[in-house]
């Protein structure tokens, strides 16, 4: 598997995302074209912006909605049990956790912080990743959390919880270098949603760490626009099999 890495200085060409609710009152100001006057990185563990106090209450809203999909996490951890062939402990799943500014991908290896894209984490219930305690980490949905999950759910491993990055949830941005696009990643654990509970934007134009990768948003009406704008079209989790991977 080959593994590059890009350098993110200065960005340059930017576009913020398309949002429901209050991004729809900013309509008339979003435009396609990447907004030169950001060229401030993003600290990559909180993977969000502070700009106006609008944008604040709408991402405590969206953070508010954790509580909402964690504590219900019951039928979503019911779904994802029955994806991995197992059933929970009789408990609450695991809750996600930050991934550090050192983590390792445990597919690749390359230090998840310093690629974009979305990532991911896997709690086991009886087993765990090589190096080090649950959960097992990913810098790529599609070119390592997927595989992984598929190659040791052959052996045998039932998996308590998965997580993915939720833009749904954080206002990214989309990155342009070398004229490919690329989207910001984010580490904080409410950056997170159960991947049983979130749409997959499969094909579109913008890459990840890896490459071409599958887009989570908890929204489907996000993903959905996500897709109209960058390409590609929306997938659950139990639409994804072995065979997308490579495509």
């Amino acid at each position: 598997m080959t593994c590059y890495v890009m350098e993110f200085g200065p960005k340059t060409d930017r576009a913020r995302s398309p949002r429901t609710e209050d991004r729809r009152c900013r309509e008339m100001t979003h435009t396609t074209a990447m907004n030169h006057s950001h060229t401030q990185r993003h600290d990559h563990d909180q993977g969000r912006k502070h700009s106006t106090a609008s944008e604040d209450d709408a991402r405590h809203d969206r953070i508010g909605r954790r509580e909402f999909l964690l504590a219900g996490g019951a039928a979503g951890t019911a779904l994802l049990a029955g994806c991995s062939g197992g059933q929970s402990n009789g408990g609450p799943p695991p809750d996600p956790v930050p991934i550090s500014e050192n983590a390792e991908c445990d597919v690749c290896g390359m230090v998840i912080s310093e690629h974009p894209g979305p990532n991911g984490q896997i709690f086991y219930r009886e087993n765990s990743p090589e190096r080090h305690d649950n959960p097992a980490r990913f810098d790529s949905t599609k070119a390592c959390l997927f595989p992984y999950y598929f190659e040791h759910e052959q052996r045998g491993w039932t998996a308590e919880a998965v997580y993915v990055t939720d833009y749904s949830r954080i206002d990214y941005e989309i990155s342009v270098v070398e004229g490919q696009q690329y989207i910001q990643t984010a580490m904080a654990p409410e950056t997170f949603s159960n991947a049983a509970d979130v749409v997959f934007v499969v094909g579109s134009d913008v890459h990840g760490a890896m490459g071409a990768d599958f887009i989570p948003f908890s929204d489907a009406d996000e993903g959905t626009a996500f897709a109209d704008e960058f390409g590609g079209r929306t997938v659950t989790m139990d639409d994804i099999t072995p065979k997308m991977l490579g495509r």
